[in-house]
């Protein structure tokens, strides 16, 4: 059984997905914009979910889908990652970059049911190249509170070299396919071939 209460998932979608020349978010994969896409995958293992986004997108979003405006104060992910914090800091939050054209639900149920709320995030890994991905992962309060004092810190706005310096749970996919990014064109025709097969 998953237990959903204090776990809320984020899709960040505020992103300028400048190497791939439009929006990642609303790229179609499964007949809906990806964004809506990984929202509702979220649904299914969350309490509550949210859209990241920038202020400019605010017109683009459907009534049926709750969202998180940017606040602008940090750079790269951690900007919609903390402004989702700052609006909820108890609880923890499952985080879905947009560019995950091939996760699925039961992947993100591997993922809550091997969650360890006493380290600092629960996140996916290849095995091959053990690192966490952090925009695939659950981030519970302390990692995000800590992040805020790693950031002010100057220690750089990269979330995976936060994560590497702190106590982190490692998962492996059943389905490694699930991390496979599309950022570019490349990438893009790759995932839909891989879809194409399922």
């Amino acid at each position: 059984m998953i237990l959903k209460d204090n776990l809320y998932g984020l899709v960040l979608s505020g992103g300028k997905s400048t190497r791939m020349g439009k929006d990642k978010g609303q790229i179609t994969y499964h007949g809906m914009p990806q964004r809506e896409y990984l929202y509702h995958l979220l649904d299914g293992v969350c309490e509550r979910t949210y859209m990241s986004i920038r202020r400019e997108q605010e017109g683009e979003i459907k009534a049926e889908f709750k969202s998180i405006r940017d606040q602008d104060k940090y750079k790269g992910p951690f900007n919609g990652l903390l402004s989702a914090h700052s609006q909820f800091p108890d609880v923890a939050w499952l985080v879905l970059a947009c560019d995950l054209p091939l996760m699925d639900e039961p992947s993100l149920r591997q993922l809550v049911l091997a969650r360890n709320p006493s380290k600092m995030a629960t996140a996916f890994a290849q095995e091959e190249d053990p690192l966490p991905e952090p925009l695939c992962a659950i981030w519970e309060p302390e990692a995000l509170r800590s992040s805020i004092t790693y950031l002010a810190q100057g220690n750089g706005t990269c979330p995976r070299k936060f994560l590497i310096n702190n106590e982190v749970k490692l998962v492996f996919p059943t389905n490694p396919d699930v991390l496979l990014n599309a950022n570019s064109e490349e990438e893009y025709k790759e995932a839909l071939g891989k879809l194409e097969t399922i």
